[in-house]
């Protein structure tokens, strides 16, 4: 489930990214996606290739990955995030839910640390440029 109101597109500095179409309130859900689990061992081989910046950890153990169907492997990362998102690891779903109000025309970004505020450093903090 991705609300009609979300779109993808250019985000200055980082390629693509989800924007919003009308305003939406804090603490929606905008997004309900399933998700592909890989193993440690195709995570390994994934890891190789470009995809590896547009999949998850996965699982108690982070040692196996998901891939994020729907739009979540296009929001961006931001330390300040106006959205968060919850793993399903027994249904094997991914939902977004934003965390505070988001104007129409506004990017939706997610803290890849897993907590919309979390100012620890991910492993690209050298390219981000916040705003």
């Amino acid at each position: 489930m991705i609300l009609p109101f979300l779109t993808i597109a250019p985000s200055e500095n980082r390629g693509k990214g989800v924007f919003a179409t009308k305003n939406i309130a804090k603490g929606t859900i905008v997004e309900i996606s399933p998700v592909l689990v890989l193993s440690p061992k195709d995570r390994k081989q994934l890891e190789a290739t470009k995809l590896t910046n547009y999949i998850f950890e996965w699982g108690d153990s982070r040692r196996k990955a998901a891939m994020a169907l729907g739009y979540i492997s296009m929001y961006n990362h931001s330390y300040d995030a106006n959205c968060e998102y919850e793993m399903d690891f027994d249904d094997e779903i991914m939902t977004i839910k934003t965390v505070k109000p988001i104007k129409k025309g506004e990017e939706l970004f997610i803290n890849y640390n897993a907590t919309p505020d979390d100012k620890t450093e991910v492993w690209f903090h050298h390219l981000i440029k916040e705003s």
